[in-house]
């Protein structure tokens, strides 16, 4: 860093690399005040956005997180190119069993799509800014819209293990205290600094979801739903499952509500749905095992075919909306 030798910093940064080298000029020094603090510049975005389309020829529209035990989802995307997030500069690396650690590039129902298997959480020690830092960089290679999965607790007493939540709308507990992936200082370039959030997720594509949910015969199966995401990584306690229920919430989770806030902010299209992993407990004498994330994972595998064929079933409709507008197979 101009002005200051490595030692200097050697304890509140640790050096990027681009393409195997050390990044110099204006983006050795953006990279620096992102690490610091924990935050990422448009410009850093850009660099962490232009290394990977400088590697690859396919142009996403659509971006896909996986949740918990749902990463066989982009496995189905074909004409892969694979980007493991170690190697790509400035990127966090995902810690939690069930999320791989990677970004998948490729072709999904002939769509150019791109996939996170595997997305950061608030409780692994990385703050809201830099879990949802990934939706900014989809927006900068050029996704539209945004499809995030997760497993959540079901809530709701008609919900039963194994169903599906079409995500409605989300109450956001974690910015009732004033945390929020927006905060900060607002660059333009992303989005407005007052962003709306009265619809969120998209309805026409929620509609959508519940047409192709009837052709796949798992209409009895599917829920439109509140979800809300505590900071975990504990699951909660009875008396704050009742608070959540009293509020209006069916499922309850530990990620989504700031990466769609993030992805609103930046204008993308968001579809979001819950596999309801666990029937949560909110009687002390209840018969409902003690919630575990191996329970989590299990489930999630066991239902990934039936998740992967709702989403490919979507994404084939939105292509069906915008043809000839986006690069295809």
């Amino acid at each position: 860093m101009t002005g200051s030798s490595a030692s200097d910093n050697s304890c509140l940064i640790a050096k990027s690399k681009t393409n195997g080298t050390e990044m110099n000029g204006n983006t050795t020094r953006n990279t620096y005040t992102a690490i610091e603090n924990n935050t990422y510049s448009y410009e850093v975005i850009k660099d962490i956005a232009d290394y990977l389309l400088d590697r690859t020829t396919i142009r996403p529209v659509i971006g896909i997180i996986c949740g918990s035990g749902l990463n066989s989802i982009a496995d189905m995307i074909t004409d892969t190119k694979v980007f493991e997030y170690e190697d790509i500069p400035n990127f966090p690396v995902s810690t939690v069993e069930g999320h791989v650690g990677r970004m998948i590039f490729g072709y999904l129902e002939n769509m150019p799509v791109m996939a996170m298997q595997g997305r950061f959480h608030y409780y692994e020690g990385y703050p809201l800014a830099k879990c949802s830092m990934p939706v900014r960089v989809m927006k900068l290679v050029g996704v539209r819209y945004l499809m995030a999965t997760n497993a959540a607790g079901g809530l709701n007493s008609k919900f039963k293990v194994g169903d599906i939540m079409l995500v409605r709308d989300h109450i956001n507990i974690m910015g009732f205290a004033g945390n929020s992936p927006l905060q900060g200082p607002n660059d333009p370039r992303f989005g407005p600094r007052f962003p709306p959030m009265t619809n969120a997720y998209d309805a026409h594509l929620i509609k959508i979801a519940k047409q192709v949910g009837k052709e796949m015969g798992i209409e009895n199966e599917m829920h439109e739903g509140v979800y809300t995401c505590l900071g975990g990584p504990n699951y909660e306690t009875v008396a704050e499952l009742r608070m959540l229920r009293t509020m209006g919430v069916d499922a309850v989770g530990m990620s989504t509500v700031h990466e769609v806030i993030t992805a609103r902010h930046c204008d993308l299209t968001v579809f979001a749905f819950s596999l309801i992993t666990n029937v949560c407990a909110t009687g002390y004498d209840s018969s409902e095992d003690e919630a575990n994330h191996e329970e989590v994972v299990t489930v999630g595998r066991s239902r990934q075919a039936v998740c992967g064929e709702l989403l490919c079933r979507v994404i084939r409709e939105i292509s069906k909306e915008c043809p000839n507008k986006v690069q295809v197979k």
